[in-house]
């Protein structure tokens, strides 16, 4: 099939890169020459392990090309996925402008009737204004095609975002019109040929729904397993046993038990704050959420909390911070915990240093003041105490004993469970892990 990604950010190159995969002639459109550019000489734009490799091998065999033509991209397309951006407005709400955008411009440059997919995360209903947009602006064309709108919401993570593209746990197709439902199933037929998957086929509004479901409750799981965390600290017991434990009933698994900094990234703050504003337009006060924002929001001023009992003035104090990124595996560092806890470094005078594999280059401008470090020992090396923000390999691969070699003060604030706390009790450091018993400060 001719497909037409609308849109190559993160949600979309994946998307059109396995689709190339999956066998379809794959056209990728979006109006950021400098990305396109990019693309056409085979260079991806972010880092997520894998793409770069499908994206230059379907280069080479012509299933996939890019353009910043609206004109060539959607014309002869029997499928367009909109994967644009729908950031957050002031009050919470999603701005969808650049939907309605992406809607007109397909309605103004198909040669057919086309199906018409969105992949963005959108409100409930967002189906029916983009069927408007397209038949406002078909109108406005004079041309008498008849577009149909499919709701195909995205469930991949970062970091491992064209396995779980390739791989999916289940496909969820809303439509309203049985061609809709026919064309979506011949598209994603090869996928489910060789991955064996639920193929979820309902109408717009519930696929809509399904979504910002989904993401909601993975991360009030995540704020649930925090507050446990904070009662823990406060209890001198264990969280991580805890979540081990819980994680063994197969009602609540163990996935997103990991207490830390809290949620960041693209999805999660942006989709909750989102769902909250849905529910209150629809006339339902959404507390849950409310409460997940809250507790999410504590989490991530847990590590100067700690940083202050342990190691009291931070004014002047040479901090390390270990990890930039939202989580490991990506280079993303849109709503990431770590930039609230180096602001809040920042605003309490401290000499902050900073490293992280592959993140670093995204927030030099944001932090000119701070010390960006090529390799964690650099950071770490005379430093009067170390945060840990992501928990990436390397990190853990240090050893405590080479951590108390390199930190002027044996303090380490675990925000993300790197290490066992034991073996850096062991080699003589002061450590605060999230979720473990507080210890006291040294000298008390």
């Amino acid at each position: 099939m001719r497909v037409c990604v609308l849109g190559v950010g993160h949600v979309g190159l994946v998307s059109a890169a396995c689709f190339a995969e999956l066998g379809h002639d794959v056209i990728g459109l979006d109006d950021d020459a400098h990305k396109i550019a990019s693309l056409q000489s085979g260079v991806v734009p972010f880092y997520e392990p894998e793409l770069p490799e499908l994206v230059a091998r379907h280069i080479s065999t012509g299933n996939i090309t890019f353009t910043g033509s609206a004109a060539e991209g959607i014309a002869g397309a029997e499928v367009v996925f909109i994967c644009v951006g729908t950031p957050r407005k002031d009050d919470g709400a999603p701005n969808l402008s650049h939907v309605q955008a992406a809607a007109a411009s397909v309605a103004s440059h198909a040669t057919d009737s086309t199906v018409v997919v969105e992949k963005s995360t959108v409100p409930v209903r967002t189906g029916e204004r983009i069927r408007q947009a397209l038949s406002l602006q078909g109108q406005a064309r004079g041309s008498g095609f008849v577009h149909h709108v499919v709701s195909n919401p995205e469930f991949l993570r970062e970091g491992s975002a064209v396995r779980d593209t390739l791989y999916p746990d289940r496909v969820v197709v809303g439509a309203d019109s049985d061609r809709g439902h026919a064309v979506m199933r011949e598209l994603y037929e090869p996928l489910l040929a060789r991955h064996d998957c639920p193929y979820v086929a309902t109408d717009v509004r519930t696929a809509e729904l399904i979504k910002h479901a989904s993401n909601a409750f993975l991360a009030t799981k995540i704020s649930f397993i925090n507050a446990i965390a904070r009662i823990c600290e406060l209890a001198g017991a264990d969280v991580h046993i805890v979540a081990d434990a819980m994680g063994h009933d197969a009602r609540i698994g163990r996935a997103f038990l990991n207490a830390g900094l809290g949620y960041g990234g693209s999805c999660f703050p942006k989709d909750v704050e989102a769902f909250v504003h849905i529910a209150a337009e629809l006339g339902y006060d959404f507390g849950m959420l409310r409460e997940t924002q809250r507790i999410n929001i504590q989490a991530k001023a847990w590590p100067l909390q700690q940083l202050r009992r342990l190691v009291w003035n931070l004014a002047d104090k040479e901090i390390a911070v270990l990890g930039v990124a939202f989580k490991p595996g990506t280079d993303d560092v849109r709503d990431a915990p770590a930039l609230d806890v180096i602001d809040d470094l920042i605003a309490e005078g401290a000499a902050v240093r900073l490293h992280d594999p592959v993140a670093l280059d995204h927030v030099r401008d944001r932090f000119p003041q701070a010390t960006f470090c090529d390799k964690a020992e650099d950071a770490l090396r005379g430093a009067h105490a170390v945060v840990v923000c992501t928990e990436w390999d390397e990190y853990r691969a240090i050893s405590p004993t080479r951590l108390a070699e390199l930190l002027t003060y044996p303090v380490v604030v675990d925000a993300r469970r790197a290490w066992d706390p034991s073996a850096l009790e062991d080699a003589g450091l002061t450590v605060a892990a999230v979720g473990q018993p507080q210890v006291p400060a040294p000298g008390l």
